[in-house]
């Protein structure tokens, strides 16, 4: 059997001034980065008015088992090309901490993925460099401020800002710097994140242009003065020199997938500790380019997909057409308590106790947000026909079709069916709605998204977030949206909860603001915005050969 990498590279690949044509650009309308990839000039969406249909694809909450979301949003991108769709596909970019540590690629899989795979999931067109230079550089400005005398008064104990690099590296979590003597800087506390935990990430995919981008990166707030008034960026008169190292970094990248669809990467902030979905700026151009665009949204829907709908679409005004929802049968019985060693045997049994976990999702998004949906199932040789007979009943139940995807095997052919019941979908009226008002107290928005998302039945509060929410609010920052930070491997905080548990509370242990993002995080669990790498890594399996050809990598 193949592996990612090799169908990838033996895959042949369209110049990418090609793959413009099929959206009706032309040679000025992109950048060349080398042969298979571009960047959009702003000159690509001159003129252009139309709007596309839009379609989400989220997933039941994640197990080692595997769901194929990506590779679904890929394989349905193809199947809707296959049935004479115009079709983008909006990705987020991969971060080189999943690569190198536990996940490795994330360009999706099998005869479903976007090329150059190798390029995509490394360096790409240098997109979080550039992320990280400008994190970095307000870094470095904001402790030459105080070293030079600090005229804002900035207390030094209170600089939530910290340091970015894109890899997973716990070492970096908590540091001191500074030391070396009077002229080597002032000591402090302070700590790195990974790039795409990074405000300046979500920045960079909520802006809506290059002015916007400014705007945003000037009201993030890097510290706190000694009276307790927030210290921006702006005030550091950081902004424009960042917005240099962005300008960039801020245009969609063009690439395509194995079938010669036109995919959008863009952006990649994490799902279970930022907003998980690629770029704004990415996908209206693909609205405007294609008339159906497929995205997707990191892990399972309690958090990528709520965070997509409460803070993308809300601040983007975007409205879905239609949501898929990717399962995999072996995943629900993992839910149901199986070992991943025993899921290639049929447990009907097991199954049964895990469809609530896919249930509680495809609730969320037809009765919480009002949108239709579809069940995507990623079918694997060892499921039973009873177990898919199972899993239909009780969709079915809820008023929701299942289609089978074998996109990962047989690429776009194999998401057909899937492709033509989101077509149908797209002309259903659907009544989108948020999950709540974001002029709510903060406390009341973090409770509607607990009990009307993850099922919980209440909130407990440190007294520490206790203590900075008040601050938030009276500071102003009351009324923005809220960014959940939870584990993705439960509907609740505690990671080891499968399936659909009940009747459990979410602790808050922190809370912190995003001025330039536009909402509030709230940090819940042991959720860390700088993870480790695994015992055996990813990266112990990436290797090069002397003519430059990379194996190992997925």
């Amino acid at each position: 059997m193949k592996t990612d990498i090799q169908i990838a590279q033996e895959a042949k690949k369209e110049p990418i001034l090609k793959i413009a044509e099929k959206l009706s650009l032309t040679e000025e309308d992109i950048e060349y980065y080398g042969k298979y990839k571009a960047k959009l000039q702003s000159s690509a969406l001159a003129g252009r008015t139309k709007e596309g249909k839009l379609i989400l694809v989220t997933a039941i909450t994640p197990t080692p088992a595997g769901e194929g979301k990506t590779t679904t949003t890929i394989g349905l991108a193809d199947g809707l090309s296959r049935i004479g769709k115009k079709v983008v596909v909006a990705l987020r970019e991969p971060s080189l901490g999943p690569v190198f540590g536990v996940k490795g690629g994330a360009a999706g899989g099998g005869y479903a993925q976007v090329v150059p795979m190798e390029d995509i999931n490394l360096h790409f067109t240098g997109d979080f460099h550039a992320i990280g230079a400008a994190n970095n550089l307000l870094a470095a400005m904001l402790d030459n401020h105080i070293f030079q005398g600090n005229e804002l008064n900035i207390d030094i104990e209170r600089i939530p800002w910290k340091r970015c690099v894109d890899m997973n590296d716990r070492q970096l979590r908590y540091i001191e710097d500074g030391f070396g003597g009077p002229k080597s800087g002032v000591p402090r506390k302070d700590g790195f994140d990974i790039t795409v935990a990074s405000e300046v990430m979500a920045v960079l995919c909520l802006a809506t242009s290059l002015e916007d981008l400014k705007a945003r990166l000037s009201r993030i707030v890097v510290a706190y003065n000694r009276e307790g008034a927030p210290v921006t960026c702006g005030d550091l008169k950081a902004a424009g020199a960042m917005t240099a190292l962005l300008k960039d970094a801020i245009k969609p990248n063009l690439v395509q997938t194995l079938e010669g669809t036109p995919a959008l990467v863009h952006g990649g902030p994490f799902a279970n500790i930022a907003h998980g979905c690629n770029s704004v700026v990415a996908t209206k151009a693909a609205l405007k380019l294609g008339d159906y665009v497929v995205t997707e949204a990191g892990f399972g829907a309690d958090l990528g997909a709520e965070k997509f709908l409460d803070i993308k679409c809300r601040f983007a005004g975007l409205k879905p057409s239609a949501v898929v929802i990717v399962a995999t049968v072996r995943a629900l019985k993992m839910h149901g308590g199986l070992n991943k060693t025993e899921l290639a045997s049929e447990n009907l049994e097991a199954l049964e106790k895990g469809l609530p976990n896919l249930l509680r999702h495809v609730s969320n998004i037809k009765n919480v947000y009002g949108l239709p949906a579809v069940v995507a199932v990623n079918r694997f040789p060892t499921d039973t026909d009873a177990e898919i007979d199972l899993v239909i009943e009780k969709c079915k139940a809820l008023g929701v079709n299942v289609k089978l995807s074998t996109v990962w095997a047989e690429g776009g052919k194999g998401g057909v069916a899937l492709a033509e019941e989101v077509v149908r979908l797209c002309e259903e009226e659907n009544h989108f709605r948020f999950c709540y008002d974001e002029k709510l107290p903060i406390k009341e928005k973090i409770y509607a998204v607990v009990t009307k998302v993850y099922g919980g039945k209440g909130v407990v509060y440190t007294p520490e977030a206790e203590a900075e929410i008040a601050r938030l609010e009276a500071l102003g920052f009351g009324k923005t949206p809220v960014c959940m930070a939870k584990t993705q491997y439960s509907f609740s905080d505690d990671a080891a909860k499968l399936g659909a548990p009940e009747n459990f509370e979410v602790t808050v242990r922190s809370v912190k603001i995003s001025a330039g993002a536009g909402f509030v995080v709230a940090l819940t669990g042991n959720i860390m915005t700088m993870p480790g790498l695994p015992k055996r890594p990813a990266a112990e399996n990436i290797d090069v050969d002397a003519e430059g050809n990379i194996t190992g990598l997925f």
